[in-house]
Formats: C-alpha cells, sequence, structure tokens
C-alpha cells in the first residue's frame, strides 16, 4: 500500500442528505474507507458503503439524470458487494438540490445477503410521458459462465418519478452467429451509458456483445481480458409515446451484424466495446469505443447508425498524436453548448509493471492503469476526416495509486456520467468503484481547454 505523502484540505461537502465541514485527510499507511472518498477533492458525495452487511462495497455504472418533472436529480447505479460475486442490484437515488442525496432503494436484483438473481448495468430513460424505463442486463437460469454479463433484457418502468416501479416483460433481443448454439442460453451483452437522442429525436443506445465462451478458442475461454467483443446499438423507436414495455419497438444496428470491431493485439480477434455515442451538428452519428490496443477508437455513421465507416485510432486532430487511453470506458459527451467533453485516462495501459497487452495476467492490470483521469473539449470541424478535434488534455481527478475496497482498485472515474442542470454541469463518478462522488465542471475550467483550428 502506498503511503499517502501529502494532506488535502476540503470545503463543505452534502454526504448523503447532510451537510458535513470536511477537514484535512490525514497522512497514513492505510486509507481508512469511512474518510478517503476525499481524496479526489469531490464537490458532492452521493454514496459512501456502510460495508458488513450492508454488501455494498462496489458501486460503479453511475447514471445520474433529471426526473420527468425537472425538479429532481435521479441516480441509478450497479451495486455489489464486490464486483463479480454474483449479487448485482440495480439502486436508485434522489437529490432535489444536486447535492444532498437519500438514502438509496434497491429497485431490481439480489437482496443482499441472498442468492438471488442479479440485475446489472441498468441504464434509465424518460419518455415525453413522464415515463421511467429502467432495462438492465437480467440473470436468468442459463447463462454463458459470465452470469453479470449475460442475461435477458429486463425492463421495469414508473409513474411516479422512480418511486414505485412494475416489471414489463423481458425485451426479445435478436440472435446473431456471436451467440452460444442454444437458443435458450441468453446473450453476453451490456449497455453501460444513457441513450442519447438522434437526428430524429428517436433514443439510441450502444451496446457490448461479447462472443459466447463456447465459440472462443479454448486457449482464451479461461482469460476474461481476451474475450472477442464488439460494439452494437439499439434504437428505442416509440419510447416518448410512453406504450407498455411489450410495446416497445427497437431497430438493431447496424445491419451488418459484426458490428464495429477493433483488433485484440494478442489474439487478432475482435476487442472493441462499450461505445459512446454523441449527435454531431451534421446529423451524424460518432462512436468512441473502449480497446486493448492503448488507444482510444472511433467511427462515424451518417445514416442514423445502420452501417458505420471503418474504425480508427481517434487523434487529437486530423493527423495529430493518437488520444491514449487503457482498457477503460471513453466516454464523450455533448454539452449543451455544442462542444463535446472526453474523458480519459491519457496513458497506453503500460504503466510500471503493468501492462494491460501481456498475454498471461498474474494480476488485474485494470485496477492500477485506469487512474489520473483527464478530460478534453472537443469542437465539430466540418469537412474534416475525424469531425471532433479535441483540446490538450487536462488532468481532474486521482487516487495516486492508493487502493481501498474488496476489488483493491486505485481506478477512478469509470463508467461515469454527465448533467447540465439549473446551472450547474457535473461529472458524476465512481471513486474505485466503491464511492459514489460529483465533480463541477465550470466554464473557468472548460475555457482553458481550446481545440486546435
Amino acid at each position: 500500500m502506498r503511503t499517502i505523502a501529502h494532506r488535502f484540505g476540503f470545503a463543505s461537502l452534502a454526504l448523503v442528505g447532510l451537510q458535513v465541514s470536511v477537514g484535512t485527510l490525514p497522512a497514513a499507511q492505510e486509507p481508512d474507507p469511512a474518510t478517503d472518498w476525499k481524496r479526489s477533492h469531490p464537490d458532492i458525495v452521493v454514496y459512501v458503503p456502510k460495508g458488513g452487511a450492508h454488501h455494498d462495497t462496489d458501486n460503479e455504472h453511475f447514471l445520474v439524470f433529471p426526473s420527468p418533472g425537472g425538479d429532481e436529480l435521479l441516480a441509478t447505479w450497479t451495486q455489489s458487494s464486490v464486483e463479480g460475486r454474483g449479487d448485482n442490484r440495480l439502486m436508485l437515488a434522489r437529490s432535489r438540490d444536486g447535492k444532498s442525496w437519500s438514502e438509496p432503494q434497491r429497485i431490481r436484483g439480489t437482496t443482499p445477503g441472498t442468492r438471488e438473481p442479479q440485475a446489472s448495468w441498468g441504464f434509465p430513460v424518460v419518455a415525453k410521458t413522464g415515463r421511467i424505463y429502467l432495462f438492465y442486463t437480467k440473470q436468468v437460469e442459463l447463462n454463458d459462465g459470465n452470469p453479470q454479463g449475460c442475461g435477458t433484457m429486463g425492463c421495469c418502468y414508473s409513474d411516479d418519478g422512480g418511486r414505485a416501479w412494475q416489471d414489463g416483460p423481458d425485451l426479445p433481443m435478436p440472435r446473431n452467429r456471436f451467440d452460444h448454439s442454444d437458443p435458450n442460453v441468453p446473450k453476453n451483452w451490456i449497455v453501460w451509458q444513457k441513450p442519447i437522442r438522434d437526428r430524429r429525436g428517436h433514443w439510441l443506445a450502444g451496446y457490448t456483445q461479447v462472443t459466447s465462451r463456447s465459440l472462443q478458442p479454448p486457449a482464451i475461454v479461461g482469460r476474461w481480458w481476451q474475450w472477442e467483443s464488439r460494439c452494437q446499438f439499439m434504437r428505442l423507436e416509440n419510447l416518448d409515446d410512453g406504450p407498455a414495455p411489450a410495446d416497445l419497438r427497437l431497430t438493431w444496428l447496424p445491419e451488418a451484424e459484426t458490428g464495429l470491431e477493433v483488433p485484440h493485439p494478442n489474439t487478432g480477434r475482435s476487442s472493441a466495446s462499450e461505445p459512446a455515442v454523441v449527435l454531431l451538428p451534421d446529423g451524424r452519428l460518432f462512436a468512441t469505443m473502449r480497446t486493448w490496443t492503448g488507444e482510444i477508437w472511433f467511427s462515424v455513421s451518417n445514416d442514423d447508425g445502420r452501417t458505420w465507416r471503418r474504425t480508427e485510432i481517434m487523434r487529437y486532430r486530423d493527423g495529430g498524436e493518437p488520444v491514449l487511453h487503457p482498457l477503460a470506458p471513453c466516454p464523450i459527451y455533448a454539452l449543451q453548448d455544442g462542444r463535446y467533453l472526453l474523458l480519459f485516462h491519457n496513458n497506453n495501459g503500460h504503466v510500471g509493471a503493468h501492462n494491460q497487452r501481456e498475454v498471461a495476467w498474474k494480476t488485474n492490470h485494470l485496477n492500477f492503469v485506469r487512474h489520473p483521469a483527464f478530460i478534453a473539449i472537443g469542437e465539430f470541424r466540418s469537412g474534416a476526416h475525424q469531425p471532433l478535434w479535441f483540446s490538450p488534455p487536462k488532468q481532474i481527478l486521482d487516487t495516486q495509486g492508493v487502493i481501498i475496497g474488496p476489488k483493491k482498485s486505485a481506478e477512478i472515474a469509470t463508467y461515469t456520467s454527465v448533467t447540465e442542470w439549473r446551472g450547474q454541469r457535473v461529472l458524476w463518478y465512481p471513486d474505485r468503484k466503491y464511492y459514489l462522488l460529483g465533480k463541477y465542471l465550470p466554464d473557468a475550467l472548460l475555457a482553458e481547454l481550446q481545440p486546435p483550428r
């Protein structure tokens, strides 16, 4: 464990509905889980685990969004005792001011301390009617070896701002040649970002499809870091009408079932995953995706996701340097002022003794290469090959490599979201997949980040 070699000063913050005066974090050999949320200098604290019988020491996929009436912020996330333990549940908390947050309620998934089926990686969508839909990877009796990432497409919905929830039927998902040959074994898939609206106003979500382990070469079946994956998309055609879940119409994209692919540096098979999508001013879609190569890759669609350009390394500008990034989500957010916010880790996955490109891992390198966190501002460049050009990076969050929690991770700002609400722009981020925090992104901060002309 690294020694905390310096002290941190903090202002007053809101912690789970209580105003707390945050003092100085003392230097110590071992971080104190009750106070180490101060390390990244958050402006808002949404959730600090209680531990013990609460089985709540892993919190991730942190999606914050305005309530249907706009009078509250709602936050959903996936919680468990530790990632991969088998007790994932979907949680929801609410705030009337964006600072003080309620105690969360469990929406679906494993009740703490039980062996009930999991609900994982929920993503909310608010219809124009005010109905909130929450879709998720739903564990069923059969799975393909990874029960938190293999399941049907569960759906529940709320008509009272997320206080009470009703179940809809599982939504059918099309099968392709990357699925298990037994149709009773569901797909391996997850969505991790809030959907966006395309140029026609329809909701669009990107998702990862992992190839069935029954179709993987035996040499990589036990090595999840080499599993084959690709990026796909779904469009929710009539969601704004607020239909019953059984009447939702989905279009599955792209038309080519191979989706968006990027070769794995060791296996040569596809390794693209976790797409994030934004709408460009000219109506095209721009998608970033995580890969094993050490850079962010991207693609562009000019026909609402039906077809996509061949994937390629994303650069700061045409002909510029690649945007370095380890195997981690690389979200991009369209801001209300027309600019784009990119969040990434600015390293190629090889940091010190940790190298994600090793063929045989003796430790989970990702726990140690997913920090610090950086932002860059992107602007649209009409006529450019890469339609978004980015400013130099700026570091905004760090853990100093100090691990915490049962996963023993030092990562920060993975599986995040952004809101612009009541004049405040906030990055909502998990810290070491343990704490759930918020960081203000004021105009003055972003003004420093100027993309090339």
